[in-house]
């Protein structure tokens, strides 16, 4: 893919981003490295698995998570 750079700077398409949403870039001889940063843990991913079994309150445990009990 090539890419044109504007003014303000180069559009990257989202395609080729994925699913994430913090990067980082680097500039080192003469190139332009983008890495994408993956957050380990965060309050954003308690939903994503939610609770499938035979527990009356999952919340629970994400009591416990937010306020590191």
């Amino acid at each position: 893919m090539k890419l044109t750079a504007t003014e303000q700077g180069l559009f990257i398409p989202k395609e080729l981003l994925g699913e994430n949403q913090e990067f980082e870039i680097i500039q080192e001889q003469g190139k332009i490295i983008i890495t994408s940063i993956e957050k380990t843990s965060s309050i954003w991913n308690l939903g994503k698995d939610p609770v499938e079994c035979d527990v009356k309150d999952g919340a629970i445990n994400h009591d416990r998570y937010l306020y590191n009990s």
